[in-house]
């Protein structure tokens, strides 16, 4: 993937989707992190635009970790594994 925007350090700024070679605004944060290697208090977080977010997620998810999708100016405290799986897709 592209450079993902850092909504903490660059308060104020546009957010640009991060999907790799898209330079469109983006309206909608995927949180997600990886099990393996992070608590369920971590969270990170890809910028999306309306035409990535599906990709975006879907590509987290191929890879079992927990996703969720907000609008842009939502925050997400933590990501449960089970919380994610009976979601669905959190969209």
């Amino acid at each position: 993937m592209g450079a993902t925007f850092d909504l903490f350090t660059e308060p104020g700024a546009t957010p640009v989707c991060s999907r790799a070679g898209c330079s469109s605004t983006a309206a909608w944060r995927v949180n997600w992190r990886n099990p393996r290697i992070h608590a369920a208090d971590r969270v990170k977080i890809w910028a999306a635009c309306d035409e990535h977010r599906g990709f975006l997620a879907d590509y987290l998810r191929s890879r079992s970790f927990p996703v969720r999708v907000t609008g842009i100016d939502e925050d997400v405290d933590d990501l449960d594994d089970s919380a994610a799986r009976a979601a669905g897709d959190g969209r």
